[in-house]
């Protein structure tokens, strides 16, 4: 049976052998390009369709995690919406999915920016702090 990574003994000095994991990590690499390649000959009407959907599996796989059942179209419209694509605001959309939206775009898109309680804060959503 599997194992989640906290019930490991010394679970929080994680380690790894890089030599191990190099040749993979080489692989992986490689076929990132070229996805990259594949996805940049796309049109941008595609390459929307499917940053939409990969965002909404990956907010509804996260959810799921947690024990949460998200509405998958309301999250679709959610990001939709966000992303200035012409499907968005279609439908009325729970508080809870457009807080989890919020949370993952921000993530997504502002990964290079400082963690601040701002970010943080449960009430970011009604000032908009979506960057």
């Amino acid at each position: 049976m599997a194992k989640y990574i906290y019930q490991y003994k010394n679970w929080t000095n994680f380690t790894w052998d890089y030599s191990k994991i190099a040749v993979v990590l080489g692989e992986v690499h490689n076929l990132q390009g070229k996805l990259q390649c594949t996805v940049n000959s796309w049109g941008f009407a595609l390459k929307s369709e499917a940053m939409l959907e990969t965002l909404t599996i990956d907010i509804m796989k996260s959810s799921e995690i947690e024990g949460e059942k998200l509405n998958r179209k309301q999250v679709r419209s959610s990001i939709a919406k966000r992303l200035g694509l012409e499907k968005g605001g279609l439908m009325f959309i729970d508080r809870n999915v457009e807080g989890v939206v919020d949370m993952l775009l921000d993530a997504t898109q502002n990964y290079t920016l400082d963690v601040s309680e701002d970010r943080l804060s449960t009430d970011c959503l009604e000032r908009n702090c979506i960057y």
